[in-house]
């Protein structure tokens, strides 16, 4: 499935940058969020805000940044049901063939000494796990990924063919519902521990 526009939002940035640079290289729009669009922008990489996307600013400390139709339709539309297309287009909203998320260090945050409750809550991640589960729900037309191990595996398949196999997203699609299930585990296992307390 080739790949024209990504969305890369993360909270490890690690290789990110050059991930970026090589989905430019590769011809691939970008689209990105707060300290990821920085860091993109910063190494002259062009990059499109989300809030251009939505036409809506980040609101709430960032709660709310991506949970907007302009996201969530250009992620879910199956792109060979009539129907779907002709939403887009009424709509204006162009499809998001790739998804590059990790979330919020909930674990991370969780392990430090004296960590109070609201500061945990702050840290689970609510727009991060809607954007990996809804294009883990459409790997058949797009690529989701949540680990930057794949990264260079990934950009020499767009270099190479323009975008990844079917057998390949279907892959990063299991990959990504462990990595949210897992996610969840760690918060209501900490929930449960602040309940017993």
């Amino acid at each position: 499935m080739k790949i024209k526009r990504a969305l890369l939002s993360v909270s490890d940035k690690t290789g990110i940058v050059d991930f970026a640079r090589k989905l430019n290289e590769a011809g691939v729009e970008i689209i990105s969020t707060g300290g990821t669009m920085k860091a993109i922008k910063e190494a002259g990489i062009p990059v499109m805000y989300v809030s251009d996307v939505t036409g809506f600013p980040e609101i709430m400390d960032g709660r709310v940044k991506t949970l907007n139709p302009y996201i969530h339709g250009g992620i879910l539309a199956v792109r060979d049901n009539e129907e779907h297309v002709k939403a887009m287009h009424e709509h204006k909203i162009t499809g998001i063939d790739m998804v590059v998320v990790n979330l919020y260090p909930f674990r991370q945050t969780i392990a430090k000494p004296n960590v109070s409750l609201a500061e945990a809550v702050e840290n689970i991640d609510i727009g991060g796990p809607a954007m990996i589960r809804a294009a883990a729900k459409n790997f058949k037309f797009v690529t989701v990924v949540v680990n930057p191990d794949r990264y260079n595996e990934i950009a020499v398949d767009i270099a190479q063919n323009g975008g990844t196999t079917d057998k390949l997203r279907m892959q990063l699609s299991q990959e990504a519902f462990n990595h949210t299930a897992k996610y969840d585990e760690c918060i209501q296992a900490y929930l449960a521990k602040q309940l017993q307390g």
